[in-house]
């Protein structure tokens, strides 16, 4: 009960439309129902038993001589079914205003609260941390973004457009029948329960069913987001046949547990329909009972009574598809509520305060940090950073370099010891303050797919000038001019349009707009080839003028300037110096720089130094 309460509060800020919404079916209802009755009249009058209305009325016949009866009855019989052919046309037509006024209603209603749900997802995704996405397939939140969010909206669907307007027919067209003959219908009444019964055991499977092919579904969107992204590599590795037999087979899974889902979801319908044959012949035997008990109805009561019975078929197989249709609902509402119930841990306490700015220097002290439990990436890191110093930090790969960057705009925290800015721990300071506080080059661009402005300024409020005076600074005003569009040009789905060294120039720009006073270069230029590599290396060297720099390396030739290199391996600071005494010491850092600088074969193309930030104080 309580994930039906959780999707229905969503419905809330839209309760006036919804309201709206149930009125107009309550409406567009009564006037089916009173269409219905109309047919007394019209059958005495087509039948020429007596006038339209008796004198020995039932509780139906009275409602309708207070409401038309004057109306219907005229000066003869051509005068009277006339009227009543009229009254039952205008009758209609009103109670389809209802009809569509009450699905408009309902689908506003429904696609404003599927727009709440949607935007709430989204922003809490936004509060999640690095490592939530880094253990979580994006392919699995996109569903649950869009297939799940869309399947629990068919509960706001069903229960706004079917569950409200043919419950209330449901309503109407029994208390028809009671009036009419409250001993058969004390029957169907009798009997209803038994039918409901036969359903609980098929709806608990339906549930269970629909996650599994929720599931299935979020796995298949995440290898088709994770092929095209690939796209050059699969084409690369000419393994086109291997990624559609993987295809094949995730896509089998989801038709396979779909099917069976849907295969359960479709037996409530049928079942009721079959059962509710049932109850109407048994109405019939029972119709017959009291005929030859004496207690027999007159003609007109007994067709109208029979067309009702055969008329509340129809709502009660859509009310009895209800239930199955929540199920599938709630499988899809469960894959978003078990997001949104993951505690926010990227969000800031109200007691954080804005960062004001380095002024003297950043220290990691005593930094441990791991990713998972006891596996280590950093073991007690001591270091320190003075404002306006350029400190290197350099190691194999995984060794841990990454992941001590990443905890000064706090992408992530130290799990002991603490990160200190001019004293004060980095946790006192709000994450947006820090992260405005700092500019990131890294070795893998993210280009969106906007156009080049939009990408420069990306997240900042700039003018145009201000753009272009980034762009050429980083080198990229003129390959961006020769584009085809100019700064408006789209540059595709992660930057495709452009070269990596185009792409790196982009992200400089970037940096250079916001002029923070700290940067980090995280293998700025270690994927680049030697033309683009000196274009991004001029454009690197104006960013890091007048800044406290970090930078992050594997290739040593390329730091040999810096005020401090820390050598760290296996997430341990091992020595840390300047570069001439370093190699001097003979250590770690010595037996580095001997690999890099090696004799190579001839034939070898690669070349000691290039691929990172070369520059010098």
């Amino acid at each position: 009960m309580g994930r039906y309460k959780r999707l229905l509060g969503y419905l809330w800020p839209h309760r006036r439309t919804f309201a709206g919404s149930m009125g107009a079916a309550v409406f567009a209802s009564v006037l089916d129902g009173f269409t219905l009755a109309l047919l007394i009249p019209l059958l005495r009058v087509l039948f020429e038993v007596g006038t339209a209305l008796p004198e020995a009325q039932t509780a139906v016949e009275r409602i309708v001589d207070v409401a038309v009866g004057g109306w219907i009855l005229g000066d003869g019989q051509a005068s009277s079914l006339r009227n009543i052919v009229l009254l039952i046309l205008g009758v209609t037509a009103l109670k389809n205003v209802g009809v569509v006024s009450a699905l408009y209603l309902g689908v506003y209603a429904q696609e404003s609260a599927t727009r709440d749900l949607r935007r709430q997802f989204f922003a809490h995704l936004q509060g999640l941390s690095l490592g939530f996405y880094q253990r979580t397939k994006s392919g699995q939140l996109v569903s649950r973004m869009l297939a799940d969010i869309d399947q629990a909206s068919v509960f706001f669907s069903q229960m706004l457009q079917s569950l409200v307007r043919q419950g209330v027919m449901v309503v109407v067209y029994v208390g028809i029948l009671f009036a009419l003959s409250w001993q058969l219908t004390l029957v169907t009444v009798l009997v209803a329960p038994g039918i409901a019964m036969v359903f609980k055991p098929i709806l608990r499977r339906v549930r269970s069913q629909f996650a599994v092919a929720a599931e299935a579904r979020g796995e298949l969107t995440a290898q088709l987001n994770e092929t095209l992204r690939g796209a050059k590599e699969v084409k690369t590795y000419a393994a086109e046949g291997y990624e559609s037999r993987r295809f094949g087979v995730a896509l089998d899974r989801f038709v396979r547990s779909t099917l069976r889902a849907r295969r359960l979801a479709a037996l409530p319908s049928p079942l009721s329909e079959t059962l509710a044959a049932g109850v109407f012949v048994l109405l019939l035997l029972a119709g017959a009972w009291l005929a030859i008990g004496g207690q027999a109805m007159r003609p007109e009561l007994v067709m109208t009574y029979l067309v009702v019975a055969l008329r509340l078929l129809s709502p009660v197989k859509h009310v009895a598809q209800f239930p199955a249709f929540a199920e599938q609902a709630l499988a899809g509402a469960e894959r978003v509520f078990e997001i949104l119930d993951r505690p926010l841990d990227d969000v800031d306490s109200p007691a954080t305060k804005t960062f004001p700015g380095l002024k003297e220097a950043i220290e990691f002290r005593d930094v441990w940090f791991a990713y998972r439990d006891d596996d280590w990436v950093l073991k007690g890191v001591n270091l320190t950073v003075r404002r306006g110093e350029i400190v290197a930090i350099v190691g194999h790969s995984g060794a841990g370099k990454s992941t001590l960057v990443d905890l000064l705009p706090r992408l992530i925290d130290p799990v002991r010891g603490e990160v200190l800015l001019d004293g004060a721990p980095s946790t006192d300071y709000s994450r947006q303050s820090l992260r405005r506080s700092l500019a990131v080059v890294a070795q893998e661009t993210i280009i969106f797919n906007d156009t080049v402005l939009a990408n420069i300024a990306y997240g900042e409020d700039v003018e145009r000038e201000a753009i272009v005076k980034a762009a050429r600074a980083a080198n990229a005003h003129e390959f961006i001019e020769r584009l085809p569009d100019g700064y408006e040009t789209r540059v595709g789905e992660r930057g495709t349009m452009l070269s990596g060294g185009q792409r790196q120039r982009i992200a400089v720009a970037r940096a250079l707009l916001r002029d923070p006073p700290i940067l980090i270069l995280d293998e700025a230029t270690s994927a680049l080839d030697s033309t683009s590599e000196r274009s991004v290396q001029e454009a690197i060297a104006r960013l890091m003028q007048n800044r406290t720099v970090l930078i992050v390396a594997h290739r040593l030739s390329t730091v040999s300037g810096a005020d401090t290199i820390a050598v760290i391996d296996r997430g341990v600071v091992v020595e840390w110096g300047r570069h001439d005494d370093l190699v001097a010491a003979g250590g770690r850092y010595q037996e580095l720089y001997d690999v890099e600088w090696a004799p190579r074969p001839m034939n070898s193309t690669s070349k000691g130094g290039q691929g990172d930030v070369a520059w010098s104080k």
